[in-house]
């Protein structure tokens, strides 16, 4: 082609600021590329994912483009011996017709926009014709599967990724090959469809690890958009210029590890310091740019060598560096609100602070992708029979909370299920049984409009974070659920409180789940104790449980077919309280999260009056009175000092 992708405007003005406002990029792109000669590359194309060769392709290309290294050229055409001489991309799971020719796809076609001309012309022919067979092979499988898998799966990142690879690969292509041009105008209409159909608020069904995988494709697309045709599509996406409030506020406390709702392979896989840079430049957050310097100056390389997934922060070592923007304004988060409500997905988050051993509440109950995604797809099915929704990393989580707190994870979501089910999860079980259609990787397949959680409603204001979800229409109509409504607040001192209202039309026996990392230990009567390292969470059950256990909960998953040595096998232990069969329950919960060495459990009390739970938590001289609403489903809160308190009582 006749200029360098995504460059051409600003080649000088990169090149002459590598040793000033680009330094730090600079350095981690030559770190990167100083790593590449030191691994085996693979003569014969292996089980395991070959993503990593796209990459590193852009990585090497990039860097002697912009510093005319010789030593970068001679590396790159080892790396593209095995990426043009594999007769196919991909080998586990839909060759040349999914993530491995997506990436490869972008990364291979930017090395070739960058450096092909420094090529001889047996090596850029032999690249070239490589690029232009497999965007052939990924543009006829886009038209011919349009309607069932990843060409219209509108909310999912293989469409992302693989989209955005063939249209990188048509603007470079496409002035020696005018048939290229129709790969990147049906990627423009897949992507104008995409950003249509996202939801406003800038939250991902998929949870933070495939946010963090998946949503920086979106801008990687709009990025080439914008610099080969003059299309900003960031100034009109409302998802884009949200999203990075979802990523922050399902960020632990010590903002390293994640809120794990979703398919997470692990609670470090959750930075791209790139896009940070990048709707930092677009958007102009000052916390995303300061999120993002956070990152590489003290998180970088944990994630790096502990993320699950590949191939993970080191090789968007050419995006930072170019999505970087050093006028970009930088501040911390301490002066935001500690508490937000991301509607579409029904999420509620809340924490006490911004300090690293905050308390911090994720509470959520959404249909399946979220309303938006959920409403949708039930429409363009009923009208032209395809499947758009594929929310196979969403889980049966409606009406379930995931608590942290002093550094510890302390009332735990299970992070990633093979075979999804609700017992994995803070959840209610009615007869012993989850949500309809559980037990399966896509629990939303095939479910009909009418299994739809929701979050009834949400209070925010003055340090208390309340919400009340309704999950009754998630249960087998067998079961005639007509009630299964939760109500939590977090109080400005970092205590829990969960009531859940329960009817059937039948009895039913009822079960409240408390996932925790450790066995929950027995203290009293109706007490419990839960350790986890630098954190513990005394509970505390004001209601009349019939019986109580504590048990393990195994959970397997295989993240990837290729790679099976990255199966994850964990254990959690579940706190299981059951009623006796009775048509209606309540149970009421008190969680205390805690230091790990202070174990003094706080005055505690519930009362109930004319349909008005009034909980009460005392201690070191302070008193948190709530008052939870059950059919108004309001709430209101109060704070008071007291002159002496009493502890360790339950009535």
């Amino acid at each position: 082609m006749t200029h360098p992708l995504l460059i051409a405007d600003r080649e000088e003005t990169l090149r002459a600021e590598l040793k000033g406002a680009r330094a730090p990029q600079m350095r981690r792109l030559v770190d990167e590329c100083e790593r590449y000669t030191q691994l085996v590359l693979p003569e014969e194309h292996p089980l395991a994912s070959i993503t990593y060769l796209g990459a590193g392709a852009a990585n090497l290309a990039l860097a002697h483009r912009l510093t005319g290294q010789e030593h970068y050229l001679t590396e790159l055409r080892r790396w593209l011996v095995p990426a043009v001489s594999f007769p196919h991309w991909g080998r586990a799971n839909m060759p040349d017709h999914d993530l491995d020719a997506g990436w490869l796809l972008h990364g291979l076609s930017l090395a070739y926009s960058w450096a092909g001309g420094a090529l001889d012309e047996t090596e850029r022919a032999a690249l070239r014709d490589k690029l232009l067979l497999q965007g052939r092979r990924m543009y006829e499988f886009a038209v011919e599967s349009e309607g069932g898998w990843w060409s219209s799966s509108y909310w999912q990142n293989h469409n992302w990724i693989c989209y955005a690879g063939l249209a990188t690969a048509g603007y470079a292509l496409q002035d020696e090959f005018p048939e290229a041009r129709a790969w990147t105008e049906r990627a423009k209409e897949n992507f104008a469809t995409v950003l249509e159909m996202l939801p406003e608020d800038g939250s991902n069904n998929e949870g933070v690890v495939y946010w963090r995988y998946g949503v920086p494709w979106l801008v990687t697309y709009l990025d080439v958009l914008k610099s080969e045709e003059g299309i900003d599509w960031f100034a009109t996406s409302d998802y884009l210029r949200e999203t990075f409030w979802f990523r922050l506020y399902q960020a632990a406390p010590d903002l390293e590890r994640i809120v794990d709702h979703g398919d997470c392979h692990d609670r470090r896989s959750g930075h791209p310091v790139a896009m940070y840079y990048k709707l930092a430049a677009e958007y102009r957050i000052p916390q995303c740019q300061w999120l993002a310097d956070k990152v590489a100056d003290e998180f970088f390389w944990r994630e790096a060598y502990e993320s699950g997934v590949r191939p993970g922060v080191r090789a968007e070592a050419y995006q930072e560096l170019l999505w970087f923007d050093p006028t970009a304004p930088v501040e911390g988060p301490q002066d935001l609100p500690t508490s937000r409500y991301f509607e579409d997905l029904g999420l509620v988050v809340g924490r006490t602070s911004w300090d690293d051993d905050a308390v911090l509440l994720s509470f959520k109950a959404s249909p399946g992708g979220g309303h938006k995604a959920w409403t949708t797809s039930h429409r363009i099915k009923r009208e032209t029979g395809w499947t758009t929704l594929n929310a196979g990393h969403h889980h049966p989580d409606s009406g379930t909370f995931v608590l942290i707190g002093h550094g510890a994870y302390l009332a735990l979501d299970e992070g990633y299920s093979s075979r999804k089910r609700t017992e994995h999860h803070n959840a209610v079980l009615v007869d012993g049984h989850g949500f309809v259609n559980e037990d399966r990787y896509h629990v939303f397949e095939e479910l009909a409009e009418e299994y739809e959680a929701h979050i009834v409603s949400a209070t925010l204001q003055d340090g208390w974070t309340h919400a009340v979800s309704e999950t009754a229409a998630m249960y087998d109509r067998a079961l005639g659920v007509t009630r299964a409504r939760r109500h939590v607040v977090l109080s400005p001192g970092g205590t829990l409180v969960v009531v859940d209202d329960l009817q059937a039309t039948e009895p039913r026996t009822w079960t409240v789940l408390l996932q925790t990392q450790n066995p929950a230990r027995p203290t009293g009567e109706g007490r419990w104790i839960a350790e986890a390292g630098t954190g513990s969470m005394l509970v505390t059950a004001l209601d009349d449980a019939a019986t109580t256990e504590v048990v393990p909960t195994p959970v397997h998953a295989n993240p990837t077919s290729s790679t099976p040595s990255l199966a994850i096998e964990k254990v959690q232990h579940t706190l299981r309280r059951s009623s006796e069969p009775t048509a209606a329950a309540r149970f009421v919960s008190v969680l205390e999260p805690r230091s790990w060495d202070d174990t003094e459990p706080a005055e505690v009390s519930a009362t109930e009056v004319d349909g008005v739970v009034t909980v009460t938590v005392t201690r070191d001289g302070v008193r948190e009175t709530m008052n939870l609403e059950l059919e108004a489903t309001s709430f209101s809160g109060q704070v008071e000092a007291r002159d002496s308190v009493g502890s360790g009582s339950r009535e």
